[in-house]
Formats: structure tokens, sequence, C-alpha cells
């Protein structure tokens, strides 16, 4: 298969309490649209779009969660998987705010340290804040995340969230890849047979007593989609 008919898919999810924001700030960077009307998320909604990052293409699935604790047992089994997290918190709404070390507890708890931001939704009704802005920045410092303030509404910094996740994430996939192939080198001297089935190095023995090393590809890139909606789809 050509590279060029390659591309990176990020599983991201959005997470945070209800009316923070979430589903809107999905629909704004996947369809350019805000709505003022809140509708509560019952379980997941899904959409996606397709960006270019540093030339790599690109394909972000962003999983929208719901932020209510009666659909705790369904949003927990979308997490897995995920690749990249937002977590998000509204500037009228202190729960939101001190919730966000349980949420990234929850995410953790399914899929471990995957590249995460913190979100300040709706900076665009400061006058109504009820979060200081050093608490803000210390929950950030102290979570050693990056931190944005965002408006849905204004349409400030969204694509710059999503933009900064995939970023990390392709640096971590970078990185990944250059480390299983210093494995390889290491141990190339060593090699009987090579079997490129799976996507991890193994080692085991042959019949004839020699070390056999089991390469496999990278499951990080998948065939371009072909997607009738253009960039951006909902589930």
């Amino acid at each position: 298969m050509l590279e060029e008919d390659m591309e990176v898919a990020i599983k991201v999810v959005v997470v945070g309490n209800g009316a923070v924001g979430k589903s809107s700030m999905i629909q704004r960077y996947c369809k350019g649209i805000f709505t003022k009307d809140y509708k509560k998320t019952i379980g997941v909604d899904f959409l996606e779009r397709q960006i270019i990052v540093n030339g790599e293409e690109v394909r972000l699935m962003l999983w929208d969660t719901a932020g209510q604790e009666e659909f705790d047992a369904i949003t927990k089994a979308y997490y897995r998987g995920a690749q990249a997290c937002v977590l998000v918190f509204s500037t009228t709404d202190r729960e939101s705010f001190q919730a966000i070390n349980s949420w990234r507890e929850k995410v953790e708890a399914e899929v471990g340290n995957i590249p995460t931001v913190l979100v300040q939704n709706k900076i665009d009704l400061l006058e109504e804040t009820v979060i200081k802005n050093e608490e803000a920045e210390a929950l950030a410092k102290r979570l050693k995340l990056r931190f944005y303030r965002t408006s849905v509404k204004e349409d400030l910094n969204v694509n710059e969230v999503f933009k900064y996740l995939a970023e990390k994430y392709l640096q971590r996939l970078k990185q990944q890849t250059a480390e299983e192939t210093e494995v390889v080198h290491s141990t190339s001297n060593k090699i009987g047979v090579f079997n490129t089935i799976s996507s991890n190095v193994t080692n085991q023995s042959s019949s004839n007593g020699r070390e056999v090393i089991t390469l496999r590809p990278n499951k990080q890139r998948t065939k371009k989609s072909k997607n009738p909606f253009g960039g951006c789809s909902l589930l």
C-alpha cells in the first residue's frame, strides 16, 4: 500500500461536567456552527475532521461524552482506545472546575497517560466568572497540562486545542517508532527470520536454534477512508 494512501487516525475524548460546552466545541470545530440551545448528550456522540499537521494527514475522531453521573457506565466504555483527551470546565460553573481531577482519573483508569489539555470554556462570559485566573493556571500547573481559554461562541482558540493534541500525538508516535527501530537495529546480528504480521517486536527461537525476531507494523496508520460527508461525519 502506498504511503500517500495512509493516514494517522486519532481518537480524542472530550470530557467534563454537563453544560460546559463539550458538544458545542466539537460542533464548532467540525462543522463551524454554534447554537445557544443546550441539549444534554445521552451517552456518546461522535464527529470527525481531517486536517494536515506538519505535512501529515490526520483524521481526528472526536467523542463527545455525557457529563452526567447516570451515564458513567456508558461513557467509560468509550474512553478505551482513546489516544488524546480534552478536559473541559466552564467559566461560570465552579463545580465543573472542581470535578476536573475526577474526570482525569476516570480517563487515566481506562487508557493511562495520553496527550491531554485543560480547557476553560465560555471566557466570553468573564463578567460572570466564578473561577480566578490564578486558580485555573495553578490547576494546569499541578496537573502538568497545556491550558487553553476558549470561547466556542466566539470561535476563540478552539482550533488551537485540537491542533496541539494532534501535534503531541504525532510526536509520541514518531518517538515510539524510533524506539522500535532502535530495538530492531540493536538485535540485527541475531535475526534469523522476519515475519511482519503483528505490532510489537518479539523474540522466539526457531527449530534450528537461531533466534527469530518478529517485526510488527505500526497500526496507528490506517488506510484513508472515503468519507461521503467530506471533512466531518456524525455517528
